[in-house]
C-alpha cells in the first residue's frame, strides 16, 4: 500500500493500493504509473458501494491497480501475492464477502483436520493441512491490509520480537536450568510486558487464557498456570486424596438428585482428574482423544460382526464382540 505522499517500489505481481493521494501529489503519482503501466492499465477506485473500474486520468480518490504479473514468486511470500489477488479489485467474490467473524469457523475447523493428520502420521495430508491452517491469518490479515491497517508484515514482525524477548535465555545472556524454569520465565516475562501497558492494575497469571477453548484444553492451560505460580499438592498423593474427596461429594449430589449440584460436583471431579494427567505428564486432550478414537475403532469392528443391528443383541453377545473386536486389534489398550 503506498500513502501519500510516500510512493513505494511498484510490485507488478501484487495489488497496488494508494491512498490519501491529491493535487499535486496526485498529479506525480499518475505520472510515475502512466510512465510505469500505460495509460491503458486497469485501475479501480473506491466508492460507496465498494470498488468500480475508472481511467487513471479521471480517479481522483483512493484506487487500487491490480497485480499485472500472473508469474507467482511461490513460497510464503507467493501464498501472501494468491490472498492479495483473491480478496482485492477483481479477485474472487466469495472471498471478499467473508468477515472475520465468518472465517473463524474455518480456522478452527482446519485446525481439527490438521490434528487428525498429524494423530494418524500421515505427513501428506499434514502438509496440505498446514497450507490451509497458514491461509486463515493471511485472510484475516489481508483484509485489514485493503481496510488501510495493518498487514501479514506487522503481524509477523509482532510475533518475532515477542519470541525474541521471551527467550532471553536463547537470544539474551539468560542461563536456565530446564523447561520448567523456562516456562516460569516466560510468565514473568508476559507479566511484565502486561504490565507496563497497564501499571496500576493487578495482572492475573491467568489473564489471556482464552475462555473460548474447548473445557479440557482450558482445564489444562489454567491448571498448568496455577501450578506453575505455586498453587499445587505437595505430591501425587495429595492429587488422588482430592480426587476421592471430589468422587464423595458427587456420589452425595447425586443421591440428592439437585441437578446444579451434580453438575458442580462433576466438574470438580473433571478438573481433579486433568490434574492427575498433569501429575503423570500425560496430555488430556490426547488421552482422552486417543481412547474415544480406539473406542470408536472396536464399535464400528462390532458393527461389522454383528450382522444386525446391535440393538437387537444380548448382553452376552455384546461382550462377545467387544471382546473380538479387541483381540483383532480394533484400536489398542485396555
Amino acid at each position: 500500500m503506498h500513502v501519500a505522499p510516500l510512493v513505494l517500489t511498484l510490485d507488478d505481481r501484487a495489488h497496488q493500493l494508494f491512498v490519501g493521494f491529491h493535487g499535486e501529489d496526485f498529479d506525480r503519482l499518475r505520472e510515475v504509473l502512466t510512465r510505469r503501466f500505460g495509460d491503458s492499465v486497469p485501475v479501480w477506485e473506491r466508492a460507496s458501494g465498494g470498488w468500480v473500474a475508472a481511467p487513471l486520468s479521471q480517479v481522483s480518490g483512493d484506487f487500487a491497480i491490480p497485480a499485472q504479473s500472473a508469474k507467482n514468486p511461490g513460497g510464503v511470500y507467493g501464498l501472501v501475492w494468491v490472498v492479495d489477488r483473491l480478496l482485492g479489485p477483481g479477485g474472487c467474490p466469495w472471498d471478499q464477502e467473508q468477515t472475520h467473524e465468518s472465517l473463524k469457523r474455518y480456522l478452527i475447523e482446519e485446525s481439527y483436520e490438521l490434528i487428525d493428520a498429524i494423530d494418524g502420521g500421515d505427513e501428506s495430508a499434514m502438509r496440505e493441512e498446514l497450507g490451509d491452517v497458514l491461509l486463515q491469518p493471511l485472510m484475516h490479515a489481508q483484509k485489514k491490509h485493503l481496510e488501510g491497517a495493518w498487514s501479514i508484515e506487522e503481524v509477523a514482525q509482532g510475533i518475532t520480537e515477542k519470541l525474541i524477548r521471551r527467550h532471553p535465555h536463547v537470544f539474551g545472556e539468560v542461563a536456565v536450568q530446564d523447561s520448567a524454569e523456562v516456562l516460569r520465565n516466560w510468565d514473568a516475562i508476559k507479566r511484565a510486558e502486561k504490565g507496563s501497558a497497564a501499571s496500576s492494575e493487578v495482572v492475573s497469571i491467568l489473564a489471556g487464557v482464552p475462555r473460548a477453548m474447548p473445557a479440557l484444553l482450558l482445564a489444562q492451560e489454567v491448571s498448568k498456570r496455577a501450578a506453575r505460580a505455586g498453587f499445587e499438592w505437595p505430591d501425587l498423593e495429595g492429587v488422588w486424596a482430592k480426587f476421592h474427596e471430589e468422587e464423595q461429594e458427587l456420589r452425595e449430589a447425586l443421591a440428592t438428585g439437585d441437578r446444579a449440584e451434580i453438575e458442580s460436583e462433576l466438574g470438580d471431579l473433571l478438573f481433579t482428574v486433568v490434574n492427575l494427567a498433569r501429575w503423570a505428564k500425560v496430555d488430556a486432550e490426547d488421552a482422552l482423544r486417543t481412547m474415544v478414537n480406539r473406542f470408536r475403532g472396536r464399535f464400528e469392528r462390532m458393527e461389522e460382526l454383528a450382522g444386525r443391528p446391535l440393538g437387537e443383541l444380548s448382553s452376552e453377545e455384546w461382550d462377545d464382540l467387544w471382546n473380538q473386536a479387541k483381540r483383532e486389534g480394533s484400536g489398542s489398550g485396555g
